[in-house]
């Protein structure tokens, strides 16, 4: 009997640290930098996969490591990708780079409190720019730079709790619904 239990916990162990090393990982989002799309003490669990691929999108939620002190981990939002230019002015961000022929300005409806500011910043290859939704209380790449991909340890795969928000990639948006569809210079006028 004692055989046959330490057998079944040494499959269990063989299936589940390789899963929670390499595949999946829990996170419990801290803070309101990503308010209104998540709130403190949410459970989430995020694919671990991702980092070792190349497919973080705009519009992502990812789990990072704190440029300024890895040991923290930080939810954001992926805003700008490598190679691309981004300028924040008076909160609105408009990214032009490899790919566009014309200037994006980003559609961003889950931002409920902009943070009137003017920045501009060009990622080198490999590093990305991200922001917290809740943009007047979120520490982010506007204050620390841009954050290398070995830095991003995967997205949002599942949030688990509350249970009224069960759901797949939670918070993700494609770069389709952060497109306005506009030219800069139009949407910056508000037209």
């Amino acid at each position: 009997m004692v055989w046959e239990t330490l057998r079944y916990a040494l499959i269990a162990a063989l299936i589940i640290i390789p899963i929670r090393t390499f595949i999946a990982q829990p996170f419990v989002v801290s803070g309101n930098s990503m308010y209104p799309t998540f709130h403190n003490g949410e459970y989430l669990i995020v694919n671990e996969l991702a980092k070792y691929q190349d497919n973080y999108q705009r519009g992502d939620v990812v789990i990072l490591r704190y440029p300024l002190d890895t040991s923290k981990y930080f939810i954001k939002r992926v805003i700008g990708l490598p190679g691309e230019t981004l300028t924040i002015v008076d909160g609105v961000v408009t990214i032009t780079g490899p790919g566009h022929t014309a200037p994006l300005t980003l559609s961003e409806p889950y931002v409920k409190s902009p943070k009137q500011e003017n920045l501009s910043r060009t990622l080198e290859d490999g590093q990305y720019f991200v922001m917290g939704d809740n943009r007047a209380q979120s520490s982010d790449s506007r204050v620390w730079g841009p954050v290398p991909k070995n830095m991003m340890d995967g997205k949002a795969l599942l949030r688990l709790f509350p249970i009224s928000k069960v759901g797949l990639y939670p918070g993700a948006l494609s770069e389709f619904d952060l497109d306005t569809g506009e030219p800069a210079e139009a949407s910056a006028r508000g037209e």
